[in-house]
């Protein structure tokens, strides 16, 4: 039996995964922030799930994903701004404080692992897509993350799909996640007259057609990195996730029919069937939390300098 913990910045959750996969236990704890309490929160989060698998016997193992830079060798995290954290020895930490073996990932790249786990199976390529606040993505190929030289293989966040687009964090404009991640979009929305929510996005009662230009927006800017995602990685599965595709009731469906609708204009683009290769990730299974216990049995990382998710 592994753990695996999801960091969050406002919840973590914790599971307790058999050999054969099976989720053996859940919970779910807010998330205190700063060093000490995300050191606390997944230390306290562990305890909730180690006795799931019965008997006396510990975990073989605990993964954690997290946000920021994480320096997967080392089990370092940088730079998590949302969770108040500029340098933490957490793998050392946690391991320290638990007695196990733990291993740390960015949290886009864990759930790229659960996502490989129920989707893809060993032999697999699945790149995983999550549209949240902001947008991650990370590809596995045969149950490895591709990783690239710097850490950044297979994400699509920063892909620019908008050239004279939206102002991006990362200094670029128009990259996919200042186009349709969750904070820019429910600012966009919200700035509208009247102010719309994002579960109102595809609404058929638009004044003006305002609120169809974001969606239609939206919708290209997802397609466009879906695109992009197949042309690059050719996987057998595309897995998608998030905030903004959870809430944003109706939007997926209208991202399929945009891939359908540009592959009748294209032989290229129906031989590639992007739309046979998306999956969505249901939302009461933690891919997340399962993918950090696959990061808990993974192999030691050599030692490297910090790899961004």
């Amino acid at each position: 039996m592994r753990v695996g913990v999801d960091i969050g910045g406002t919840k973590t959750q914790a599971v307790a995964v058999a050999d054969d996969g099976t989720v053996l236990a859940s919970r779910v704890r807010p998330t205190v922030r700063g060093p000490r309490g995300v050191l606390d929160t997944a230390v306290r989060a562990v305890a909730d799930v180690a006795g799931a698998g019965g008997g006396s016997r510990a975990p073989e193992s605990v993964g954690v994903g997290i946000p920021g830079a994480v320096d997967a060798a080392s089990g370092t995290v940088r730079t998590a701004v949302n969770l108040d954290l500029d340098a933490l020895p957490l793998g050392a930490e946690l391991a320290r404080r638990t007695g196990l073996p733990v291993r740390v990932e960015n949290d886009v790249k864990a759930s790229a692992l659960g996502a490989a786990q129920r989707f893809g199976g060993p032999a697999g390529t699945v790149t995983y897509l999550n549209v949240g606040t902001g947008v991650g993505a990370a590809t596995v190929l045969r149950g490895a993350l591709l990783r690239g030289t710097a850490g950044w293989a297979g994400e699509l966040g920063h892909l620019v799909v908008e050239p004279d687009g939206p102002a991006c964090g990362c200094g670029q404009r128009g990259c996919l996640e200042a186009v349709a991640g969750g904070g820019a979009l429910r600012k966009r929305l919200a700035a509208l007259d009247p102010p719309v929510a994002l579960p109102d996005l595809c609404s058929s009662a638009d004044l003006g057609g305002r609120l169809a230009r974001e969606r239609d927006r939206v919708v290209g800017a997802l397609a466009q990195a879906l695109t992009a995602a197949a042309l690059a990685y050719d996987p057998d599965v595309i897995a998608v996730g998030g905030g903004v595709l959870a809430h944003g009731t109706g939007l997926l469906p209208r991202v399929l029919d945009t891939l359908r609708a540009r592959a009748t204009t294209s032989a290229f683009l129906t031989d590639l069937a992007i739309d046979r290769r998306i999956r969505t990730v249901p939302e009461d299974w933690p891919v997340a939390a399962v993918g950090a216990a696959l990061v808990g049995a993974l192999p030691p990382e050599p030692a490297a300098g910090a790899l961004a998710g």
